[in-house]
């Protein structure tokens, strides 16, 4: 439903002035702590997305920023002005759930111009602004339907049009394309980021689904067991992520057991490769190095690169476009990537399930991070 029927507030920030400014929030559920000492600055018209595991405390984030369950400590604020303590109508924000949430009983129009009627908007006002909402979610048709006549991704499209029908200055989506199957996530995940981009109001995403918030979003807020892990944009998080967390939990990756060697190398399974890893990494002090399955080269690989691997493939799992295979490493069984490998790539080289080859694993494209306690 539509929570927060207040317009823009007077006095606002330029476009790069931080709109809204989270400081030292912190939530307690009896005792136990949902939010640690959660940090962040986002600026007007960004896109924002909370993703993390089920019961990271993402959801209760958004929900601190909506004011629907009220922080245990630290302040908000929005557009300069602290809404800590302030209730969710004064924040000024539009939502949309997970689950529609809209009324049975009321046609679409009815649906989509709902706040706008609590706000005793004009008739003509009301109906020109649901047109203009409903033509810009691709539903102008729907206006005298009711929503059990439409599909859930139509559903989702008339949510969407009632969280903006007041020109909130916050939108708030809370994991809102994981009941639709995945063609429909596709599109709407598409029209969602235009509709946003058109607008410029400034958006937060909560979602479990790493594919959405790589896609969707202008920066990705990575959440796990109630504190941040890394905030950056998706290429960022993606290509440099900054804890082993975030690299197993962002894509696909192959985290391999090491020693730091030197400034520029590790040694993993008797050998020893090129990398730059961080410069809080001790020489000698035990490591995990990843890789991405794309990062690893096997066209016009000749052997003599400091970083060649004679692998033989042990698996190959059919994806589509592409195949991801399982590469052990010869003499060092326990030295085992994932990689993928394009169609084309297959066929060209003629790449099969048992085949030996040798691979290059770039020194730009391995992360070292510190081994973690049960690694």
């Amino acid at each position: 439903m539509l929570l927060g029927i207040g317009g823009r507030m007077a006095g606002e920030a330029g476009a790069e002035a931080v709109f809204v400014a989270i400081r030292n929030l912190s939530k307690h559920f009896g005792a136990f702590q949902a939010l640690k000492d959660i940090h962040l600055d986002v600026k007007r018209g960004e896109f924002v997305s909370f993703l993390g595991p089920s019961g990271c405390g993402k959801t209760t984030l958004l929900r601190a920023i909506a004011g629907l369950d009220r922080q245990s400590g630290g302040t908000i604020a929005i557009n300069g002005r602290d809404v800590s303590n302030a209730p969710p109508s004064e924040r000024d924000f539009g939502i949309v759930f997970q689950s529609y949430a809209l009324f049975p009983n009321l046609t679409i129009a009815d649906n989509v111009g709902y706040g706008l009627v609590n706000q005793r908007r004009s008739k003509a006002e009301i109906t020109a602004r649901v047109a203009e909402l409903l033509a810009m979610v691709g539903l102008s048709g729907q206006l005298t339907k009711y929503p059990a006549q439409l599909s859930g991704g139509q559903q989702q499209r008339v949510a969407l049009a009632r969280a903006l029908a007041t020109s909130p200055s916050l939108l708030l989506l809370d994991e809102p394309l994981s009941a639709l199957d995945a063609q429909v996530r596709l599109r709407l995940r598409e029209e969602i980021r235009d509709v946003q981009r058109r607008l410029g109001v400034t958006t937060f995403m909560v979602t479990h689904d790493q594919e959405e918030a790589l896609s969707m979003a202008e920066r990705i807020v990575v959440m796990n067991h109630g504190v941040i892990e890394q905030i950056g944009t998706p290429e960022e998080i993606y290509r440099n992520p900054a804890t082993t967390f975030v690299a197993e939990f962002v894509g696909r990756i192959s985290l391999l057991p090491g020693v730091a060697h030197g400034i520029d190398a590790v040694e993993m399974a008797g050998r020893r490769f090129l990398a730059t890893r961080a410069a809080e990494i001790a020489d000698g002090a035990a490591v995990e190095v990843g890789i991405r399955p794309e990062a690893i080269r096997v066209r016009g690989v000749t052997g003599s690169e400091p970083n060649a691997l004679p692998v033989r493939i042990t698996d190959l799992e059919f994806l589509g476009a592409f195949c991801r295979a399982t590469l052990v490493a010869e003499g060092a069984p326990g030295l085992t990537l994932i990689a993928d490998f394009s169609a084309n790539l297959l066929r060209d080289l003629g790449l099969q399930q048992g085949a030996a080859i040798t691979v290059d694993l770039p020194a730009d494209a391995l992360r070292v991070f510190p081994a973690r306690a049960s690694a």
